[in-house]
């Protein structure tokens, strides 16, 4: 397998993870950096710019489709919408930190948009927390 496909797999399944899929990026981030062939450097680039970019696909979804939160094809449950926007209400933009997290992530990315959080501080606190996930993965693998 080239490198190149083994980038654009994992940036694929990154992606898709952070969107309407339950994909698990963690573990073929992890399987990669135990196989050794790619440089750790390069593959949490590659995952967190997949799952950064898929956040922002959330964000946009909510920012400007958020009046089709009831239908059926809606990428985020109404619960975990509404647990989701709870946080956000709580702890504001900072709740963010947590977008790496199962269950709640996803929904608070979509919620950041319906909430009309300015793209840019989203990026930012988004990139962050979703990198370190990575790294934090890579430290303990290696």
């Amino acid at each position: 397998m080239t490198d190149f496909m083994v980038y654009a797999g994992l940036f694929s399944v990154a992606l898709i993870a952070a969107t309407i899929l339950p994909l698990q990026s963690e573990l073929v981030l992890a399987g990669l950096l135990i196989a050794g062939k790619q440089p750790v450097g390069m593959l949490i680039f590659v995952a967190s710019a997949g799952n950064i970019i898929g956040s922002v696909i959330n964000w946009w979804l909510g920012y400007y489709i958020q009046h089709f939160s009831d239908r059926k094809w809606f990428p985020v449950k109404k619960e975990s919408l509404l647990r989701a926007e709870s946080w956000y209400h709580r702890y504001g933009r900072w709740s963010l930190l947590l977008s790496w997290t199962p269950f709640i992530g996803d929904p608070l990315t979509v919620v950041a948009g319906v909430l009309r959080e300015p793209l840019w501080s989203f990026l930012v606190i988004v990139s962050i927390a979703k990198t370190v996930r990575y790294i934090v993965i890579a430290a303990i693998i290696q």
